[in-house]
C-alpha cells in the first residue's frame, strides 16, 4: 500500500483497536493533566468545588451515554463531525470538527505546560524556568507526534500501556489520605463569597476540563473491531471509572494539603506525598508525567484524526487526509502538533498555573460547542421513537449550556472567534473545489 495513498481508515480486518484499546483512550486522555493540575486551580474555590465535581460527574455521564448511542449507529471515524454531519448538513459537522480540533490543539499545549510543572518535582532545573518548561513541553509533543506517526495501531497499544500505570499514583493518594489525611484541611464551603450559581457554573467549567476526553474513543471508531457495539461499551464504562477516581483523588489532596500551599502548589499530587518521605514526591511526579504524556499521546491521534475527517470528505485540503501504512493521517498529526507546540510558545509568559487555567477554558468550551451540538443530533434522532434517549440527550444539552455559562466573558469571546473562524474556512474550501473542477 502506497504511503500517499489516501486510505479509508481501517476498512473491514485492518481494524486494530479493541475494547480495552479502545477504553484507554477515553481513560487516558480524561486521566490527564486535568486531575493532576485541578486540586491547585480548585483551592480558592473552596469546598464548593466537590458540588462542581458532583454535577460535572452527572452530566459527563449523560454525554457519555448520549455519545455511545449516536456511535451505536456508525462505524466511521470523526465523532461529532459525523453526527452533526448527518443530522444537520455540512457546515454545522464541518464548524463542529474544527471547534474540537482547536480544542485538542489547546489540549496539547496545556497538558504540556503541565508536565513541564511536574518535571519540576524530579528536576529542579525546570522550576520557575519558563524557558527549559516550555522546551520540555514542546520535546515532548515531538516525541509523541513520532509515535502516532508510526501508526494508529502503536499509538493505541501506548496509551492502554500508559492508561494502566497511571491510575497507581491516583490509589497510592486515596489510600495515603485515609490514613494520614486531615478533614480540617478541606478548605471552607465558599472563601470568596460568590453567588452559589457562579462558583458552580465556574468550578463545573474547570472540572470539565478533566472529563475532556469522553469522546476519545469514537473519535477513530472506523479503527475499531465491531466499533457499534465496541465503542459504546467503553465511552460509558470509562466515563463511571473516571468519576470515582477523580472526585476520591481530589478529596484526598484537599485533605493532605492546607488550603493556602494547596492554591500556589505546581505540583500538588508531589507536595501532598511529600509524607511518604524523600521518594513520595518524585514518585507521584514520575506517575504524573507518565499521566500527562498519556494524555497528550490521545490527543495527538485525535487531532490526527479530527483533522482528516473532513479532508477526506473533501472540506478541507485533500493531502490532510493521507494516510501512511500505519493508517497515521500524516500532514493532519504534523500541523496540529505544530499549532499546539506554537500556541504554547506563545502562551507561556504568564507562568504556568496561569497559562494551563487560561488553555483549559478555552479548549474546554471549544469542545462543549460540540457535545452540545452531538446532543441535539440525538435529539433529533430520538425524538420521535426513543423518548428515552430524547431526555438523556436534553439532560446533557441543558448541563453543557450550564457549564459553558461559567465560562466567562473573555472565554466565550475569544472561543466564538475560534469557532466562527471556521465558516470562512469552510466556504474558502468549497469556492476551491468548484475552480478545480
Amino acid at each position: 500500500m502506497n504511503q500517499s495513498t489516501e486510505q479509508s481508515a481501517g476498512a473491514g480486518e485492518d481494524r486494530k483497536i479493541g475494547f480495552w484499546r479502545c477504553w484507554s483512550m477515553s481513560v487516558g486522555v480524561m486521566i490527564g493533566s486535568g486531575i493532576f493540575m485541578l486540586p491547585a486551580v480548585l483551592a480558592p474555590f473552596g469546598s464548593i468545588s466537590f458540588v462542581g465535581w458532583l454535577f460535572t460527574s452527572l452530566g459527563a455521564i449523560f454525554i457519555a451515554m448520549t455519545l455511545g448511542r449516536l456511535s451505536s449507529r456508525t462505524d466511521e471515524s470523526g465523532g461529532f463531525y459525523v453526527y452533526v454531519k448527518d443530522a444537520f448538513g455540512p457546515l454545522s459537522g464541518f464548524l463542529m470538527a474544527w471547534s474540537y480540533w482547536l480544542s485538542v490543539i489547546f489540549a496539547v499545549a496545556a497538558i504540556g505546560i503541565a508536565f513541564a510543572g511536574y518535571a519540576g518535582a524530579i528536576v529542579p532545573f525546570f522550576n520557575d524556568n519558563n524557558v527549559a518548561q516550555a522546551a520540555l513541553a514542546i520535546l515532548l509533543i515531538g516525541v509523541l507526534t513520532g509515535v502516532n506517526l508510526k501508526g494508529i495501531a502503536e499509538a493505541a497499544l501506548l496509551q492502554l500501556i500508559m492508561t494502566l500505570t497511571k491510575i497507581v499514583p491516583l490509589l497510592v493518594i486515596i489510600a495515603l489520605a485515609i490514613f494520614a489525611g486531615d478533614i480540617a484541611n478541606i478548605p471552607p464551603f465558599n472563601p470568596q463569597a460568590l453567588p452559589a450559581p457562579q462558583a458552580l457554573a465556574t468550578t463545573a467549567l474547570l472540572t470539565m476540563w478533566a472529563f475532556l476526553g469522553i469522546e476519545a474513543c469514537v473519535i477513530p471508531a472506523g479503527e475499531v473491531i465491531d466499533a457499534k457495539r465496541t465503542v459504546p461499551r467503553a465511552v460509558i464504562t470509562a466515563t463511571l471509572m473516571v468519576a470515582a477516581l477523580y472526585i476520591a483523588s481530589t478529596a484526598a489532596v484537599m485533605m493532605l494539603i492546607p488550603a493556602d500551599a494547596l492554591a500556589r502548589s505546581e505540583s500538588p499530587f508531589s507536595d501532598a506525598a511529600a509524607m511518604l518521605g524523600p521518594i513520595g514526591g518524585p514518585m507521584i511526579a514520575i506517575g504524573a508525567l507518565i499521566s500527562t504524556a498519556g494524555s497528550m499521546n490521545g490527543n495527538i491521534l485525535l487531532s490526527g484524526q479530527m483533522c482528516a475527517a473532513p479532508a477526506r470528505d473533501n472540506y478541507l485540503p485533500a493531502f490532510l487526509a493521507r494516510t501512511n501504512r500505519g493508517h497515521a493521517p500524516t500532514f493532519a498529526l504534523i500541523i496540529s502538533s505544530g499549532l499546539a507546540a506554537l500556541l504554547l510558545l506563545l502562551n507561556y509568559s504568564g507562568g504556568l498555573v496561569k497559562t494551563f487555567t487560561f488553555l483549559i477554558s478555552i479548549s474546554t468550551l471549544a469542545t462543549l460547542t460540540p457535545y452540545a451540538m452531538s446532543a441535539l443530533a440525538e435529539l433529533r434522532h430520538s425524538i420521535r421513537n426513543a423518548r428515552a434517549w430524547a431526555l438523556i440527550a436534553v439532560v446533557a444539552f441543558a448541563y453543557i449550556i450550564i457549564a459553558i455559562a461559567g465560562a466567562g466573558d473573555n472565554t466565550l469571546f475569544w472561543g466564538a472567534i475560534l469557532i466562527l473562524v471556521g465558516v470562512p474556512v469552510f466556504y474558502g474550501g468549497q469556492i476551491a473545489r468548484q475552480k478545480e473542477s
